[in-house]
Order: structure tokens, then C-alpha cells, then sequence
């Protein structure tokens, strides 16, 4: 695989229309907010869950695209999958039997096994000493918490089931209905939606670690197919329309980088569109516009004046 010469930065702009993006396991299932702000939040986790998803659809079955992180899986049994490969006449031992490197250079190889098999080990990194110690990668792919541009309002919404889970529910509710409707079998829920969101994330790719890792000129084609598609196999009811908008990259002449990343984000400005022109966006509120409930109602700019020489801006989508 080719390996990566350069170093790039991006910005990631997505949407969710009527759906609840990132919900708060510690809020009742809210959507993320900065509680000083009221801006919504959707953790690198999330994204990061997404772009799993989407190689392991895009790539499935193929060597050296298998996910480690998947639901439901054992991270301990992937591990074992290296340690079997390197020591092919320790396979049938127990799951429960103490197998481990014997010495630096045997644990290097587990860690690299890793590396070329999985691909969100050598994109994102892992720690992978539980078990069978396979050591710790650090990626050369991070993304940050993406950001709403605007402060949101959560809209709670109630629903009703109308059918009971069990006979035990439905005779439940009958005994205690003193309605003449004994067919009736609704039970009361609750779902929180964002009704229009624009979201802003900022990732960073070392050329530097991806050289410890394997991570590829073909695995960074594939990283960014993935944040332009990843939101098209994620639909839901809960989480409404959603979409990758924009994707900014600033690719560097070399492997070290040209320009600190924030001043290159920066560049990336993000307003309001009043009849074509572009109205910037701050933390006291939007004025007497109107809130937002589409893509065209936002102007995205990119200063490319005096840009630093050895930057490159591509623009995906």
C-alpha cells in the first residue's frame, strides 16, 4: 500500500433535519449540547462509529478492511486472531488460556498483524492490551466533537405504541382501563429531535503516524469516501435526514505540515445567507432572521487570499 507523503487537515459540514444526531445517554437521550452555549454536540465517537460502519458495507470481507470495533464484538477474540496467525500451533488453545508475546520483537508483529487487518486500528488507533496484549497504536486519523454553527432547540416529542408487548401487558391494561375499549393497548413514549441542525467538525491526518500504522494513500481515499457517504446507510427514525454538506481538505506539500492547522480552519468561515450575501453567525443569537431549516439558508466562505505556499484546498461535495 502507498504510503501517505503529505499531511492533511479538514473540515467536515453535516445536516440532520428532524432527527436527534448524537443522543445523551445522561440526559435521557437529548441531544448533545453544550449546556454555557446551547449549541449542539455530536462526539468524535459518533463519527467515528459511522465511518466504521460504512467501510465495513463498502469493503466487506475484503483482507485488510475487517472493523475491530464492531457491535457485539469480542475485542478479545481479535486478538487471539493474531496471536493464532503468528503462532498458528497455539490455535486450539482454551479461550481462557494465558497466550502472550514472549519478547518485544514477538509483540511488535502482533501489533502490526493488527494494523494491516483492521482498518479503524490503523485509522483511528487502539489500546489492545487486554487479554492477548497486542499493545497500543495511536492513529493517525483524529476528529474532533462536531459543533452546531447555531445554539439548538431540542423538541420533544410524544408517541404512542398501539399494540402490548405481551398477554400479560394487554390484560394488565385492560384490568386497569375503565374505558369501554377494552382493544386499546397504546403506552405513551417520548422522542427529542433537532428540527434543523448544520454541524462543524475538524479532523487532522498525520503522514508521520501513518507510517507506524500502514495507513495508506488507498485507506485515505476510502476515509474520505466514507465522511461523504457515511450518513446514506445510517438513516433511521431517530435520527431523521441527515448529510454530509461539505468536506474541506488542506493538503500539505509535505509530510510535517506548512501552516498550523487552526489558522488554516480559520479560512473556513460559516453564515448566514441573507438574500445571497453572507451574514455572520455569533454566540448572541441571529438577529431578527429567522432560525435556519435548510443548507441554503447558511453561506459558507473560504478565504484563499495570501494562502500559505505548499497548501492545497480540495473541495469534496
Amino acid at each position: 500500500m502507498t504510503a501517505l507523503t503529505h499531511r492533511y487537515d479538514f473540515v467536515l459540514l453535516f445536516e440532520v433535519t428532524r432527527g436527534n444526531p448524537n443522543g445523551d445517554p445522561d440526559a435521557g437521550n437529548l441531544p448533545r449540547l453544550d449546556p454555557e452555549t446551547n449549541h449542539g454536540l455530536v462526539s468524535d465517537v459518533s463519527l467515528k462509529r459511522k465511518i466504521r460502519n460504512y467501510v465495513e458495507f463498502a469493503r466487506e470481507g475484503q483482507d485488510g478492511f475487517h472493523i475491530y470495533v464492531q457491535e457485539g464484538a469480542i475485542l478479545n477474540e481479535q486478538h487471539r486472531k493474531a496471536y493464532v496467525a503468528l503462532r498458528p500451533s497455539d490455535g486450539k488453545a482454551g479461550k481462557d488460556a494465558k497466550l502472550n508475546p514472549k519478547d518485544d520483537a514477538e509483540a511488535a508483529k502482533l501489533k502490526d498483524f493488527m494494523c494491516a487487518n483492521f482498518f479503524d486500528v490503523r485509522t483511528f488507533g487502539a489500546v489492545m492490551s487486554t487479554g492477548i496484549n497486542c499493545g497500543q497504536v495511536r492513529g493517525p486519523v483524529q476528529l474532533t466533537f462536531a459543533q452546531s454553527i447555531e445554539p439548538i432547540v431540542p423538541v420533544e416529542i410524544s408517541i404512542t405504541r398501539m399494540a402490548a408487548t405481551n398477554e400479560a401487558e394487554k390484560k394488565q391494561k385492560a384490568e386497569g382501563d375503565d374505558s369501554n375499549d377494552r382493544t386499546d393497548n397504546r403506552t405513551m413514549g417520548r422522542k427529542h429531535i433537532v428540527p434543523y441542525g448544520l454541524y462543524r467538525a475538524h479532523g487532522f491526518i498525520s503522514a508521520k503516524l501513518s507510517e507506524r500504522t500502514g495507513f495508506g494513500e488507498a485507506d485515505l481515499d476510502l476515509l474520505f469516501e466514507a465522511l461523504g457517504s457515511m450518513f446514506e446507510h445510517d438513516h433511521s427514525a431517530a435520527r431523521g435526514e441527515m448529510a454530509t454538506r461539505k468536506l474541506i481538505i488542506f493538503k500539505h506539500a509535505n509530510a510535517l505540515g506548512l501552516a498550523p492547522a487552526h489558522t488554516l480552519f480559520d479560512r473556513v468561515k460559516v453564515g448566514r445567507n441573507v438574500d445571497g450575501e453572507f451574514r455572520e453567525v455569533d454566540d448572541r443569537g441571529i438577529g431578527n432572521l429567522l432560525p435556519a431549516r435548510k443548507f441554503a439558508d447558511y453561506h459558507i466562505s473560504i478565504d484563499r487570499a495570501a494562502l500559505p505556499d505548499g497548501i492545497e484546498i480540495i473541495e469534496r461535495l
